[in-house]
C-alpha cells in the first residue's frame, strides 16, 4: 500500500507540473503594518477550479491506468474537491460522478456541471456520503477518489508546502517562523506537514477550524480522532467534516496547536481580503486570515505564511459580507 511521504510530495510536484498553477506567494504592506510582522499569503484562490484541491485530484486521477479510466471516477465533496475531480476528469476524458450535499453553494454545483461532472445530491444530516460514494463506485466499477484520506491526494496538496518554502526563500523571507492553515479532513494540512517537517522543521504549523466544527482541536487534545458536538451550521461550508481523517490525523499530530474562529471573524476576513488585498476568498478559505486578524496568532516581529485555500463563494453570501449585511448564526 502506498504511504504518504515527503518523497511522494516531491514526486507529486513533478506529476502536477504544467497542469496545476504554481500560485503566487503575495505580500500586503497594509496587512504587515496592521499585524506588526511579515505575512506571506499563498493564493490558492487562483488555482485551477478556484481552490487547492486540484493539486491532489490531478495527482491521484492522472495516475489511473487506462482500464481504470474507462470505468470513471466517483467522489464526494461539498464543493471544492468535487470541482477539482470533475476538472481533472474532464482533461483526461474520464466520466465523473460527484456526490454533493443538497445545501452545497450553487456556485460549486454549477462548477462541477460546467466541468462535465454528474452530480448526485444527498442530505448531509440523514445520509452518509461515504456510503453513497462507495455504492456508486461498486455498482459502476469506478475508482473512488476520496477528498483527503488518500495518500496521493495528501501528497498533491503537500506541493503547496514545497512552493511556500521555495517562494519564501526567493523573497528573503526564510526561515518562516510559522505557517497557518485551515483544517477539515486534514488532507491539505497533512501534505503541508510532510513538506515542512522535511524542509523547514522549525516552522510552527498552526491549524484553524470554525468554532463549532472543532473536531481537530478536540482530537489533538485527546490524542485520538473525535467528533465535535452537534453544530448549528457555518458559512465555512468547505470545513464541515465531523472528524479528522484516518490517514491524515497521525501526520497532523505534529501541529503546534489548533485555533478556532467564529463566523463573524471569518466574515470580517473575507471582507478584508476583498477590500484591502483585492482578493475574492471563500469563508472556508479565509480561516487562516481570520485567525490573524482576530489576534489568535501572534505575528508581531515574525514571518508568517498563511494559505488562502479557495475562492468559490456563493455570490449572494459574498455580497452580504462585503456590504456589511451578513448576520452570523448566534
Amino acid at each position: 500500500m502506498h504511504i504518504a511521504s515527503f518523497a511522494g510530495v516531491q514526486d507529486a510536484a513533478r506529476q502536477i507540473a504544467g497542469r496545476a498553477v504554481r500560485t503566487p506567494l503575495i505580500e500586503s504592506p497594509a496587512l504587515n503594518a496592521q499585524v506588526g510582522g511579515r505575512v506571506l499569503l499563498k493564493a490558492e484562490t487562483l488555482q485551477v477550479a478556484g481552490a487547492f484541491k486540484f493539486r491532489g485530484a490531478w495527482n491521484r486521477i492522472s495516475r489511473l491506468t487506462a482500464e481504470e479510466r474507462k470505468r470513471g471516477v466517483v467522489a464526494y465533496s461539498s464543493g471544492n474537491h468535487a470541482q477539482a475531480v470533475a476538472a481533472a476528469a474532464q482533461v483526461l476524458g474520464i466520466d465523473a460522478v460527484i456526490v454533493m450535499p443538497a445545501d452545497s453553494p450553487a456556485v460549486k454545483v454549477e462548477g462541477v456541471r460546467a466541468f462535465g461532472g454528474e452530480v448526485r445530491m444527498y442530505d448531509r444530516y440523514s445520509e452518509s456520503r461515504e456510503a453513497i460514494g462507495e455504492e456508486i463506485a461498486a455498482s459502476k466499477g469506478s475508482v473512488l477518489v476520496r477528498p483527503f484520506d488518500d495518500p496521493f491526494v495528501i501528497e498533491g496538496q503537500g506541493t503547496i508546502g514545497l512552493e511556500i518554502v521555495e517562494q519564501a526563500r526567493a523573497v528573503g523571507a526564510a526561515p518562516l517562523d510559522q505557517l497557518v492553515c485551515g483544517a477539515s479532513g486534514g488532507g491539505l494540512l497533512a501534505g503541508i506537514n510532510l513538506a515542512m517537517a522535511a524542509q523547514s522543521p522549525h516552522t510552527a504549523v498552526i491549524a484553524v477550524e470554525p468554532r463549532d466544527y472543532n473536531d481537530f482541536q478536540l482530537s489533538i487534545a485527546a490524542g485520538e480522532r473525535l467528533t465535535h458536538a452537534p453544530a448549528p451550521g457555518t458559512i465555512c461550508d468547505a470545513l464541515m467534516t465531523d472528524r479528522p481523517g484516518e490517514l491524515t490525523f497521525p501526520i497532523n499530530r505534529r501541529v503546534e496547536r489548533v485555533e478556532t474562529v467564529s463566523d463573524a471573524e471569518v466574515a470580517a476576513a473575507v471582507r478584508y481580503a476583498f477590500r484591502v488585498l483585492k482578493l475574492v476568498v471563500e469563508p472556508g478559505g479565509a480561516v487562516s486570515l481570520a485567525a490573524l486578524l482576530a489576534g489568535r496568532v501572534e505575528t508581531r516581529d515574525r514571518t508568517t505564511a498563511i494559505v488562502l485555500s479557495g475562492g468559490n463563494v456563493d455570490p449572494a453570501l459574498f455580497a452580504s459580507i462585503i456590504e456589511d449585511r451578513f448576520t452570523p448564526i448566534a
